[in-house]
């Protein structure tokens, strides 16, 4: 049996429910905000010191049972020919997007991703044995958002428009990022992360005809070309729910636009299911919280073998500490299997 509460869960074999959050190392702790006074996000992404040091901040400090790289879904492209700058409140700005077709001729294979490695190596030596570092990257969708569009915020009216003037050259950059994110994962394997979640945080704003053209196609071949377990987040994709189930993931990591239980495509499906306490939930009274965490549990036991707690999205920046590990600790509380 594998010595990770988090690995056993992928086996079903888990006697407690693991638990790890998206954004664990992020604003909502005072010792990541302590850490960001003195450095830019580059720096804290690109000094594998500092970014090994917050991607163990959660081990240590709320108990989850995984660790996931410190890093950002622009870190690829980042190596892949664009200039890429983290500004406080306004978030990624890019200073060559992808404004025609032609631009894609100058997207390069990626190079200089050696710190990610250095981090990884620097985490693993630090975690405990039973701790796994889960890796991760964008999917293509996701990140062409940004390229695309140069801000989170203008991207998706930007992408949709691009896939739909130009289908053929959409297709061409799905097949460059797709190409790039398999062999970063690899990469990330060879360092040393013992699992994958692969975000796609807007695929779930396109219909279901266009997620199978554009999307699916290039999720299914990372999950088969990167040889380890993985999780697959898709936010807004309670209409997705068909598509996800083919995209040869193993856990499928859903949003609280589903209600776990009472959903027939996951209750049906053989993929293990993460998810998916609401996280605007951490800033109730903490009694009427754990009642939401329990009844999550509780349906997750009832239709699936194999589960991992985890929020709708990630931990938002004023959250409580304290919310966070009472969650942590009732998760661990509930007995899963025996």
């Amino acid at each position: 049996m594998q010595d990770s509460l988090v690995l056993q869960a992928f086996e079903g074999q888990n006697k407690h429910v693991p638990v790890w959050f998206m954004r664990q190392a992020g604003r909502f702790l005072p010792e990541y905000r302590a850490i960001k006074k003195e450095r830019t996000l580059e720096e804290m992404f690109r000094e594998p010191e500092v970014a090994s040091r917050i991607t163990l901040l959660p081990v240590e400090l709320l108990n989850v049972d995984a660790a996931i790289l410190f890093a950002d879904i622009l870190t690829l492209p980042s190596a892949m020919g664009f200039d890429i700058k983290f500004v406080d409140g306004k978030g990624p700005v890019i200073a060559n997007p992808i404004k025609s077709p032609q631009d894609i001729d100058n997207i390069h294979n990626f190079d200089e991703l050696n710190y990610v490695s250095e981090t990884i190596g620097l985490v693993n030596r630090a975690l405990p044995k039973n701790v796994p570092l889960i890796g991760f990257a964008g999917s293509p969708l996701t990140v062409a958002q940004y390229l695309i569009g140069s801000t989170s915020s203008l991207g998706l009216p930007s992408v949709v428009r691009f896939m739909m003037e130009h289908p053929a050259d959409f297709h061409r950059l799905m097949q460059k990022l797709t190409k790039n994110t398999i062999e970063y994962l690899v990469l990330q394997k060879k360092a040393g992360i013992r699992l994958f979640q692969l975000f796609d945080t807007w695929a779930g704003t396109l219909r279901a005809s266009d997620y199978r053209e554009f999307v699916l196609p290039y999720v299914k071949e990372i999950f088969s070309s990167v040889d380890l377990p993985s999780i697959y987040y898709l936010k807004n994709c309670a209409h997705l729910l068909r598509e996800m189930v083919q995209t040869n993931s193993d856990f499928l990591s859903v949003c609280d636009s589903v209600e776990i239980g009472h959903n027939e495509i996951l209750n049906s499906c053989d993929q293990g299911i993460q998810g998916n306490l609401y996280n605007g939930l951490l800033y109730v009274q903490a009694d009427l919280l754990l009642k939401e965490v329990r009844q999550i549990l509780q349906s997750a036991q009832k239709y699936h073998k194999k589960y991992i707690f985890n929020l709708s999205h990630g931990v938002f920046p004023d959250t409580s500490v304290d919310r966070v590990k009472d969650v942590i600790a009732e998760v661990k509380r509930f007995k899963w299997n025996g």
